[in-house]
């Protein structure tokens, strides 16, 4: 059951956001942030308590001989649809990653199994790139590194949209894959593995890097196989003194070069900050889904059966060529669901 005094309170809130916003003080975009957030919160509390209302008034309505009859015939209705009504409302009091909003940066880079790996990365990045444009997003290549092979070395993509974070934070972690390589002549099966990382996007506002803090170098930009793509030192690298962490991009000018390795560098702090954080909070993250522990092997495609098993929720696709060409939702639908249930069973504790 819940709480009908907290029902109260988040009630109350969005109206007095709804007053402030009319009256135009204070911070108008973090008042209509706020009231963007909790409308859906308020509409869902408006129909579980309209179903309540309804119950109440179907039960004094069996006390008159005219409206019995009526009565009767509603209420099994209305008490059938309470508890999905009551779960709807649960799920929307979940609270919510600030980040899920997002943007989000993609980095792909291969793991174990040599030209193999790199070729899986890119087969990756194809699938990420062909969900992208499945949801309507925006899909911006930073910096790519390819092989001679046409498989990829390390890959950092933007990619834009509504809710973009909420829907491909779970794709953090190693991903195997079991099929023969081009390259085998025997026919043999080979195991390789590729590392998806994603960051939500991190605005000025969320960190702020001092500029004593980086070091920024200038270079040529290069191709696949260290080929020159231009003669000029458009290519920005910037190394982040405290933490390490290099960022490059290599696109054609130099301004717009900056402007998107000081993006990733943010992600890259941002996501630093926010595991630091979640990890005070809880000492065991391997319980989290999507906690960020990209040791962690959370996905095999598996080519000769035309299988995809997801080992976090033991979920298995046999449907692997429309999963590689970017069909994710079956399995991204999946694991928000199980987050939820997980989010719901600690509330309950």
């Amino acid at each position: 059951m819940i709480p009908s005094e907290r029902l109260q309170q988040i009630t109350e809130r969005f109206e007095y956001l709804e007053a402030a916003m009319s009256a135009g003080g204070g911070d108008i975009a973090a008042l209509a942030k706020e009231y963007s957030d909790l409308r859906p919160v308020v509409e869902q509390i408006a129909l579980y308590r309209q179903l309540q209302t309804d119950m109440a008034d179907a039960r004094d309505m069996l006390d008159d001989p005219e409206m019995a009859d009526l009565a009767r015939e509603e209420l099994p209705r209305l008490k059938a649809a309470l508890p999905a009504a009551e779960a709807a409302l649960q799920l929307a009091l979940l609270p919510r990653d600030a980040a899920d909003a997002k943007p989000a940066m993609l980095e792909i880079r291969p793991g174990t199994g040599g030209d193999e790996a790199a070729l899986f990365a890119g087969d990756l990045l194809r699938m990420y790139m062909r969900y992208a444009e499945a949801r309507g997003w925006g899909f911006d290549i930073i910096e790519e590194q390819a092989t001679e092979l046409g498989g990829i070395k390390e890959v950092v993509a933007h990619i834009k949209g509504d809710n973009v974070f909420a829907r491909m934070k779970y794709e953090s972690g190693v991903h195997r894959v079991q099929r023969v390589p081009t390259t085998e002549s025997g026919g043999r099966i080979h195991t390789s593995a590729a590392t998806v990382a994603v960051l939500p996007e991190a605005e000025e506002v969320d960190i702020h890097i001092d500029a004593n803090d980086i070091r920024i170098d200038t270079m040529r930009s290069s191709g696949a196989g260290g080929q020159h793509v231009n003669t000029t030192d458009s290519a920005v690298r910037i190394t982040h003194i405290p933490t390490g962490i290099v960022v490059t991009s290599s696109e054609k000018s130099q301004h717009r070069n900056r402007d998107k390795a000081m993006q990733v560098l943010r992600a890259r702090l941002y996501d630093m900050e926010r595991n630091r954080i979640d990890s005070a909070r809880s000492a065991d993250r391997a319980a989290q889904v999507g906690g960020g522990d990209r040791s962690e092997r959370i996905r095999t495609y598996n080519f000769p059966q035309g299988r995809m098993t997801d080992h976090r929720i033991n979920m298995t696709l046999y449907k692997l060529d429309a999963v590689m060409q970017g069909d994710l939702d079956e399995v991204i639908d999946a694991l928000t669901a199980d987050n939820q249930a997980r989010m719901l069973a600690e509330m309950g504790q």
